[in-house]
């Protein structure tokens, strides 16, 4: 019974007490710009973060993706292997209606969630939109979109990320990642 509530307590604890509770307002010179840089696989294999660096290598932005976001990214870098996206579709789609994807700038973080701003050209109603970081990072990366933050979302980044790897090792204590445990087999 006491696990149960040590679960329930944990809970809490993985929604992050950095939230935005808006979108951040920046100007354009304000902007880092990011570039791949590699894939951090912590003891949560289910959330490997991709982690982008500026130019200099003075700034570190993790960004949470998906496990099948990761392997996306990683195959589409490998440049020994014959070219081959699941995002080929979404890039010869969004050609022929004549829309791109200008820039992506990160601008918000809720829960254990990170948010980019699309901004995009072509549309004949838009010209941006939010999306979960998540679900949009090997696009970007895929159609060679600028990726942008400002050093103020890099740092609170770098806190989510710390308190991520701090709720998966509570959670490993407790057997989750543990192949004898029955959770995972």
């Amino acid at each position: 019974m006491k696990d149960l509530l040590d679960l329930k307590n944990l809970k809490t604890q993985i929604i992050f007490e950095q939230d935005s509770q808006e979108e951040e307002t920046f100007h354009q010179n304000d902007l880092v710009q990011l570039f791949p840089y590699g894939l951090s696989v912590t003891s949560d294999a289910a959330r490997p973060f991709l982690l982008l660096k500026d130019e200099g290598h003075q700034y570190t932005l993790p960004v949470a993706v998906s496990a099948i976001d990761a392997g996306v990214a990683l195959s589409q870098s490998n440049k020994s292997t014959l070219e081959s996206s699941p995002h080929k579709f979404t890039q010869v789609l969004m050609q022929s209606l004549g829309v791109e994807i200008k820039q992506a700038v990160f601008v918000e973080i809720k829960g254990s969630h990170q948010y980019l701003r699309l901004y995009i050209s072509g549309h004949p109603q838009m010209n941006s939109f939010k999306i979960r970081a998540d679900e949009a990072m090997s696009l970007c990366l895929y159609l060679g979109v600028p990726i942008y933050a400002t050093k103020n979302f890099i740092g609170r980044s770098r806190v989510m990320s710390a308190e991520v790897e701090g709720a998966a090792r509570k959670l490993s204590s407790f057997g989750f990642f543990d192949k004898g445990s029955g959770y995972l087999n």
